[in-house]
C-alpha cells in the first residue's frame, strides 16, 4: 500500500532513500534546508554501493560520470612504495573498479531519478510530533506538514536523531580534513594514499583531466590559516613526492574545503514508530574507509526493501535498524581506529605504525577489503529476515 513519506535531508542518503521509496510506489517528498545543494568535492563510490545503485537502475549513470580506480597503492612521503598491489587488485577483489565522482554530479543523478517537485529546498524542520501512526513536521516558516512516516537523513546534526535520542554530544577528534579537486591528470598507478608522520594525503583520478584529493592534519579545533589555505597546504606538504605539490597548486583556492572532524555520541535509537534514521543521522563515521556515503546508499535501498516486505511501517523501520546496525557498527569502529593510528602522537609513532601496515600480507588486506566494499558485501534482506526481525 502506498504511503506518504517525508525524507528530511537531500544529501546522498536522503536522495537514495527517496528514489528507492518512490520507485516502490510511495508518495515521497524531500525537505532540504539548504537553497543551494550543489556543493562538495569528490566521493568514492565503492562496488558495494554500486551494487545498491544497480538495484535502482542508477549504477551505470554513476559509472559513466566518474573516474575508475582499479588498484590502490600506498607510498611514503618521499615516494617510496609501502604497498604496490597488482594493477587490477580492486577489480579482482571487489568485482569491479571503484568510481570517483563529484558529489554534485552524484546528487544530480539521484535527483533526476525523482519526479519533478519531489525535492523542496529552503524547508527547515524545527520540531517533530510523533504518534503511533503519523508524524507532524514543524517548519521554520510556521507551517506544519503531516505524513504517515518520516525518514531522518539530515546528517550528523540531525534534528530527527535528537528527537529520538535526546542530546547527542560531539567530540572533536583532534584533526581536520582537507579536500579538493585539481585540474591535474593523475597517473592511475599513483591512485591511493601517501603517508607521512601524523598525516596522510589521498589522490584518485576524477575522469581523465582531474584528480580528487584529500588530506588530514592534526591541529587544534577551529584552527585557521592566516596565510591562506593554499599557502598553508604548500608549507604542510613541502618536499612530499609528486604529484602532491602539483595537486595543491592545480586546485582552485575557492574549491579548497576544510572540515574539522567530530565523533558524535552513538544514537541508541534509529527508529520509533513511523520515524527512522538513515545515513549520517544514524551512523556517522570518520572518512578513512570511504564508506560514509556508500553506507548511506545501502541504507536507502535496504530501507525500501523492508518497507516493501514488512507488516507495516513501524515493523519495517524497526527491522531495518536491527539489520543495518550489524553492518555499520564494525565500519564505524575501524574508521575511527585508522584515524587514531594515522594521527598518533608523537608524530614519529604514527609514522612507525603507518610503515608497519605494509607488513600485513596482501592476501589478508584484500580479503578484509572485500568483506567491506565488494559487490557481494551489499546484501538485500530476504523475506525471512524481514519477518524475523521486529525489535529496533
Amino acid at each position: 500500500m502506498s504511503a506518504r513519506i517525508v525524507v528530511v535531508g537531500a544529501g546522498i542518503a536522503g536522495l537514495t532513500t527517496a528514489v528507492a521509496l518512490q520507485q516502490a510506489g510511495h508518495d515521497v517528498a524531500v525537505f532540504e534546508q539548504r537553497i543551494d545543494v550543489a556543493s562538495g568535492a569528490g566521493i568514492s563510490i565503492w562496488p558495494n554501493a554500486l551494487a545498491a545503485l544497480d538495484e535502482l537502475g542508477l549504477g551505470d549513470p554513476v559509472r559513466r560520470a566518474g573516474g575508475r580506480v582499479s588498484a590502490g597503492a600506498l607510498r611514503w612521503r618521499d615516494g617510496s612504495w609501502l604497498r604496490r598491489p597488482a594493477a587490477q587488485r580492486i577489480v579482482t577483489a571487489l568485482g569491479e573498479p571503484l568510481v570517483v565522482i563529484h558529489r554534485a554530479e552524484l546528487t544530480d543523478i539521484l535527483r533526476a531519478a525523482l519526479r519533478a517537485g519531489t525535492v523542496r529546498t529552503g524547508c527547515t524542520v524545527t520540531g517533530v510530533g510523533i504518534d503511533a501512526s503519523s508524524v507532524q513536521l514543524h517548519l521554520a516558516d510556521g507551517h506544519a506538514v503531516d505524513a504517515q512516516a518520516v525518514v531522518g537523513a539530515d546528517g550528523v546534526g540531525s534534528v530527527l536523531a535528537r528527537v529520538l535520542n535526546g542530546p547527542l554530544r560531539a567530540r572533536y577528534v583532534g584533526y581536520t580534513a582537507w579536500r579538493g579537486i585539481a585540474a591535474y591528470p593523475l597517473d592511475p598507478a599513483l591512485s591511493g594514499e601517501t603517508m607521512g608522520p601524523g598525516t596522510e594525503f589521498g589522490h584518485v583520478p576524477l575522469g581523465d583531466e582531474h584528480t580528487y584529493w584529500f588530506a588530514t592534519e592534526r591541529v587544534p579545533e577551529n584552527a585557521r590559516s592566516p596565510e591562506g589555505k593554499q599557502d598553508h597546504l604548500r608549507q604542510l606538504f613541502e618536499g612530499w613526492a609528486d604529484p602532491i605539490p602539483a595537486l595543491i597548486d592545480a586546485t582552485e583556492p575557492a574549491g579548497l574545503l576544510r572540515n574539522d572532524l567530530y565523533d558524535r555520541q552513538r544514537a541508541r535509537r534509529w527508529s520509533r514508530g513511523p520515524v527512522v534514521l538513515v545515513g549520517d543521522a544514524a551512523h556517522p563515521m570518520r572518512p578513512h574507509l570511504g564508506q560514509g556515503g556508500c553506507q548511506g546508499i545501502e541504507d536507502g535501498v535496504i530501507l525500501a526493501r523492508f518497507v516493501e516486505l514488512a507488516d507495516g511501517l513501524t515493523a519495517a523501520f524497526d527491522g531495518f535498524a536491527a539489520f543495518r546496525r550489524r553492518r555499520v557498527a564494525p565500519l564505524i569502529r575501524e574508521s575511527a581506529l585508522i584515524g587514531r593510528i594515522v594521527n598518533l602522537r608523537p608524530a614519529a609513532l604514527s609514522g612507525v605504525a603507518s610503515r608497519a601496515s605494509a607488513l600485513i600480507p596482501e592476501a589478508a588486506v584484500t580479503a578484509h577489503l572485500s568483506s567491506i566494499a565488494a559487490r557481494s558485501a551489499f546484501r538485500l534482506p530476504t523475506a525471512a529476515q524481514v519477518s524475523g526481525r521486529r525489535a529496533g
